[in-house]
């Protein structure tokens, strides 16, 4: 199968990846809301890796229902603290609250990718890693904040680990393109097996 390439996702991230992965792709960001694709699975208790699956599908699904044809990379991460999901902050307060969760503690990032074609989700995968991030103080997360800026909303652990996140964390163990939100060797294989890339 020969197909168009579409990422189904805003992700500045997740379109640098597969960027530099010399991926020719568009993007086409999926148009659903994921708190109503996340209710019924929290109401049955579903883990936040079932629901980082559930939504990377929904992703894909819904955007290849309007683009024929193509192959629809649909994305999702979830935060995982000892079971409990971390969701994206709205404001900064909220961002020093999560942040404050997580020090001196490990959790873990559960990064969903799954392709579809014509509506069907053809192929997923899940990659999870944990991250340890090192003690640190009040004052401390405050100058983080304020060295990361607005990017700080943009992700599920508030960190961006890409950058200057990475001075929070005393141990990282996992894939780290699936920390960046995208499990790029896996998703690269699938598509090779569809002939989507060399």
């Amino acid at each position: 199968m020969t197909s168009a390439i579409v990422l189904a996702s805003a992700s500045p991230a997740r379109r640098t990846l597969l960027a530099n992965a010399g991926l020719s792709f568009d993007v086409e960001p999926a148009a659903l809301d994921e708190r109503t694709v996340e209710a019924p699975l929290l109401a049955r208790g579903a883990s936040p890796a079932d629901i980082a699956v559930a939504l990377a599908d929904a992703k894909a699904a819904e955007v290849s229902r309007r683009v024929a044809g193509a192959l629809v990379i649909g994305a999702d991460q979830t935060l995982d603290r000892d079971g409990h999901r971390g969701t994206k902050s709205q404001t900064v307060a909220e961002a020093r609250a999560q942040l404050q969760r997580l020090v001196g503690r490990s959790h873990r990032l559960h990064s969903a990718v799954a392709v579809a074609h014509d509506g069907t989700v053809l192929w997923r995968h899940l990659e999870s890693a944990t991250l340890t991030m090192r003690p640190l103080t009040p004052a401390a997360i405050d100058a983080c904040l304020r060295r990361i800026g607005e990017s700080a909303l943009k992700s599920v652990g508030v960190y961006q680990l890409e950058g200057e996140g990475i001075r929070l964390f005393e141990q990282i163990e996992g894939d780290y393109f699936a920390i960046l939100g995208l499990p790029l060797l896996p998703l690269l294989a699938y598509l090779r097996s569809q002939g989507a890339v060399e």
